[in-house]
C-alpha cells in the first residue's frame, strides 16, 4: 500500500512539474539514493587525423545483479573534447537535469558523479518484452507469451519529447531494480 501511494505521488507530481515545463527531476519526498559508482569510461578528441568524436564502450544494464551488458558506439553532442561518465544510483534516487536546447543537461550534482553542464545521453529504461536469450527456455516462453520486465538503455538525444525522457527515468522503481544507470557527456575544458 505504502509502495502504491508512493507511485501515485510521484505520478502527480510529474505531471503537474511536465504541465508547468519542469526544469528539473526527482522523485517526490524521497532521498537520493547512494552513489554505487562514477567512473570516466572513454574521452573523445578534437584531432582531425581520428574518428574520435564517437564513443565506443561496453556497460552492464541493471540490476546490480545483473550479467547482461549493453555494447554502445554514439557520436559526441559536444563542440570540443568531451568524456563520458557513468553513474549509479541506489534507488530511490535523485537527478536534476533541465531541457536545454534540445539535451538534458544536469543543472546540480547529487554526489553521484554527475555535475552541472553534463549532458544526459543515456539512462536504463524498464520495459516490457519477450526473453532474451537463444536457449530453449527462452524459445519457449516466447512462443507462449512469457512476458516480463527487461532493462534496456534509453537513448536521451533521440527522445521524441521531455515526457519519454521523464519516462525511461521514473521506470526504474524498486519492484523491477536496485539500481539506475545514467551516462553522461561531460565537456572538457580545451
Amino acid at each position: 500500500a505504502h509502495f502504491h501511494s508512493a507511485m501515485m505521488m510521484l505520478r502527480t507530481i510529474l505531471l503537474a512539474a511536465i504541465a508547468a515545463s519542469a526544469a528539473a527531476f526527482a522523485p517526490a519526498n524521497q532521498p537520493a539514493g547512494l552513489c554505487r559508482s562514477a567512473s570516466t569510461l572513454r574521452m573523445a578528441s578534437d584531432d582531425a587525423a581520428s574518428d574520435s568524436s564517437k564513443f565506443e564502450l561496453m556497460t552492464r544494464l541493471p540490476p546490480s545483479t545483473s550479467i547482461l551488458q549493453a555494447q554502445l558506439a554514439f557520436p559526441s553532442v559536444v563542440d570540443g573534447p568531451s568524456e563520458i561518465v557513468e553513474v549509479r544510483y541506489n534507488l530511490p534516487f535523485g537527478l536534476d537535469v533541465a531541457p536545454e536546447k534540445g539535451l538534458a543537461v544536469c543543472t546540480k550534482s547529487n554526489g553521484g558523479g554527475e555535475q552541472p553542464g553534463d549532458i544526459l545521453r543515456y539512462s536504463s529504461q524498464w520495459t516490457m518484452g519477450l526473453p532474451r536469450g537463444d536457449g530453449l527456455i527462452t524459445t519457449a516462453a516466447s512462443f507462449s507469451g512469457g512476458v516480463a520486465w527487461q532493462c534496456s538503455l534509453f537513448d536521451v538525444v533521440r527522445a521524441s519529447s521531455w515526457e519519454d525522457v521523464v519516462g525511461a527515468l521514473t521506470s526504474n522503481v524498486e519492484s523491477r531494480t536496485d539500481e539506475v544507470l545514467l551516462l553522461f557527456e561531460r565537456p572538457l575544458s580545451s
